[in-house]
């Protein structure tokens, strides 16, 4: 989830690296950039406003509350009018795209249609998001950080969260000639390499597949067809190991990357991660992701070493890092079926709660990803998500028309 959430901002300054995680946010807001009301969060959001935001509200929303109106009217205000998030808007009058104007990407808009489906009462955002994202859908089936880049391991399994959130089939999303686990798979390094499993962020120049803790830990959900948001996979009875017996499937890719993450923090309960310059440290974001995979792949007993470390370790990063730390901590917390309000002592829900609106009021616990309670909007998703992927030789004539109708 680091990699994803300061892509842009280490591509603003020339150092994009996939195993570069994110450092942490200040906490004080740029005096170049006026935080809005309405986003949870001081430090300065033009790198991953829209970011925070969705996973701040799926974090809450999870836990049962109904996020305040003022946090969620800031999200939708987000959108651009082709149907696309960028990672901030400082101007919502001033379009999308073009010379100056914000540029869309596909991990916040994928985050954003995570947040707003589970939310429910959003089918018309929802609906162009998802139109959206189909369009930049690349012909080796998976998705790059920004239109016309190439794909990457970590977009592709955040935009799989996004479809998933409406119901659509991993499998049947295919606008190329491949489908977004034709992707993963081809990011898979075999049994027998060296970080045997995990799957790379991208190839390196020369074509090779290097193991990236981050994209791995996406990978695992994206090949499950789950987004941010998950429970408990039915418990394991033997601990996860990396095989190339038996059929190539969604669930064997799932299975090995999981033996690489479960793995990489048996020794010490977290992971590690350097910038370029520094010595290794913990990464907090990263733990925090594996600890959502293993147990989404039913990897609980493996799960629960790297949750209690974070317990034990993680509040310091998550009061530095802001709203979507809390968040992921939190989600982490509900992975494992722990009590995030008791987490090692601190209440994380409490913490979140105060850096944005309050909830508006507590309601019942949410059961998944998918709500029931936006029934249309799931359908008439469904019935675009449908047409991009069956009528694949006039996709782009459907779609460039209703593009160009909403145009202002």
């Amino acid at each position: 989830m680091n990699v994803r959430r300061s892509a842009a901002a280490l591509a603003a300054i020339g150092v994009l690296a996939a195993a570069a995680p994110a450092t942490a946010a200040g906490a004080s807001p740029s005096p170049k950039v006026s935080v809005p009301a309405g986003l949870f969060g001081t430090a300065d959001p033009t790198y991953d406003g829209v970011w925070r935001q969705s996973l701040a509200l799926l974090a809450q929303h999870t836990l049962g509350y109904k996020p305040g109106a003022a946090a969620v009217g800031w999200l939708v205000g987000q959108q651009c009018d082709k149907g696309g998030f960028a990672a901030f808007r400082a101007d919502t009058a001033k379009p999308c795209e073009g010379k100056g104007g914000a540029q869309p990407d596909t991990n916040s808009t994928a985050a954003a249609v995570q947040a707003l489906q589970a939310l429910g009462g959003h089918g018309t955002e929802v609906r162009k998001a998802l139109v959206w994202l189909s369009t930049l859908q690349n012909k080796d089936g998976g998705w790059g950080y920004t239109p016309g880049s190439p794909s990457d391991t970590n977009s592709t399994s955040v935009v799989v969260g996004a479809f998933a959130a409406v119901g659509q089939d991993l499998a049947k999303l295919r606008l190329g000639k491949g489908t977004p686990y034709d992707l993963l798979s081809a990011q898979a390094l075999k049994c027998t390499a060296d970080g045997g499993g995990a799957l790379a962020y991208q190839p390196d120049k020369k074509g090779k597949l290097v193991a990236n803790a981050d994209a791995t830990a996406a990978g695992v959900l994206g090949a499950l067809g789950k987004g941010f948001v998950v429970r408990p996979g039915k418990a394991r009875d033997k601990a996860p190991a990396c095989t190339a017996a038996g059929k190539a499937t969604p669930g064997r890719l799932a299975d090995n990357a999981s033996a690489y993450l479960a793995g990489a923090v048996a020794a010490t309960g977290h992971l590690k991660s350097a910038l370029p310059g520094a010595k290794d440290q913990p990464d907090y974001g990263n733990t925090a992701d594996t600890v959502v995979a293993l147990a989404a792949d039913g990897w609980t007993a493996q799960a629960k070493k790297p949750y209690a470390w974070l317990e034990k370790n993680a509040v310091p990063w998550a009061r530095q890092s802001g709203p979507a730390a809390y968040a992921q901590l939190i989600l982490a917390a509900h992975a494992v079926g722990a009590d995030p309000r008791d987490f090692g002592g601190t209440d994380l829900v409490q913490a979140l709660n105060k850096l944005g609106p309050a909830p508006q009021q507590a309601a019942k616990p949410a059961t998944g990803s998918r709500e029931k309670s936006d029934k249309d909007s799931g359908s008439r998703v469904w019935w675009i998500a449908g047409v991009c992927v069956v009528v694949v030789a006039g996709i782009g004539l459907l779609l460039g028309g209703r593009r160009k109708k909403r145009q202002p």
